[in-house]
């Protein structure tokens, strides 16, 4: 707010006001009023006017510029009714009580489509859960009727499974901190999980893995991160690996879970935008196995939750390398 502009809100004002000093002094000279108090007149009304507007002014200034400032310095603006302090005008209540309405309002809409939102996660977080249970059964009546059609289907229940499973941990993501454990966990205990998991799907694929320096511990919840080395195995396969080499290496601050593949590789300039929700690059178009865009996205968002990093190395025909960072927490001491 300048002044040239609180002016210009106050153009009738000003003009009201030179009209009624204009009237005053012409009702004075047909009084035969002296000089001295024609003058006086104008003078007084003038300056008391212009004390008023000046005072006004500072006042709004004041005020307006501190809610600009918190604005500028809040992340989530919609603080802002918390922090404004009580006006000493009338404009500036009435705004203050507008707003203050109007985040109530706002705050009791968030709520009921946070409610909406929480009893369909429960919904997706159950129904994950029932089909689990015809999955397994399929998975025992395969087991006792192996032949070339049953293995077909027992690896295709393998995807429905995977995807199951990318599901329920998607429906927690934005809740990690909810639904994990942080403890001193074996990389190499992960690791062996994980590649069971996979067992079938490595075999069926001709994939050939080389595991070796394992033997770490790291602080974190071995659930989740076995879900992200399934979603980076799961890729190897889909993208035409037939070399999977798993380690670890030691640093000063942090251990580090390193994943290589000798797949097709990513183009150099789609490195930056894997973890993007959704993007699933030329490979995930032109694969006869189709990419969602989500494993990526998931792993990165669960590393933020986490406190680890990750990240993606790739060379174009050549194969893939992706690392998992875990920090040394001097924090936790866990046996």
């Amino acid at each position: 707010m300048n002044f040239a502009n609180f002016l210009k809100d106050k153009l009738l004002q000003i003009s009201l006001l030179l009209f009624g000093i204009i009237t005053i002094e012409i009702f004075l000279m047909a009084c035969s009023v002296g000089t001295f108090i024609k003058i006086y007149t104008v003078a007084i009304i003038l300056g008391l006017y212009l004390i008023s507007i000046l005072v006004e002014y500072y006042k709004k200034k004041n005020f307006y510029k501190n809610i600009v400032n918190l604005l500028n310095e809040l992340e989530e603006k919609y603080l802002i009714t918390e922090l404004i302090k009580n006006p000493n005008f009338l404009e500036g209540e009435l705004l203050k009580d507008i707003l203050e309405q109007v985040d109530k309002s706002m705050h009791e809409n968030v709520n009921k489509y946070k409610y909406l939102m929480e009893d369909y996660k429960e919904y997706i977080e159950l129904w994950i859960h029932e089909i689990k249970t015809p999955i397994a059964t399929s998975k025992m009546i395969i087991e006792n009727n192996k032949n070339e059609i049953t293995k077909s289907i027992d690896y295709e229940l393998n995807k429905v499974e995977n995807y199951t499973e990318q599901a329920l941990f998607y429906a927690r993501s934005n809740t990690v901190e909810k639904d994990y454990y942080v403890r001193k966990s074996s990389l190499n205990e992960i690791v062996n999980e994980g590649i069971k998991k996979n067992k079938n799907e490595l075999i069926q694929n001709k994939i050939s893995i080389n595991t070796h320096d394992l033997e770490k511990t790291v602080n974190t919840d071995s659930k989740w991160i076995l879900f992200i080395l399934n979603q980076i195995i799961q890729n190897s396969i889909k993208y035409k690996s037939t070399e999977l080499e798993i380690y670890a290496k030691q640093g000063k601050e942090n251990v580090v879970l390193l994943i290589k593949d000798n797949g097709i590789g990513i183009k150099e300039g789609e490195i930056s935008r894997v973890f993007e929700k959704g993007f699933t690059g030329t490979n995930g178009r032109i694969s006869n196995k189709k990419s969602t865009g989500i494993g990526l996205y998931l792993c990165k968002k669960l590393c933020d939750k986490l406190g680890i990093a990750i990240q993606l190395n790739s060379v174009e025909n050549e194969g893939t390398e992706v690392e998992i960072i875990f920090p040394n927490s001097s924090y936790i001491d866990m046996t």
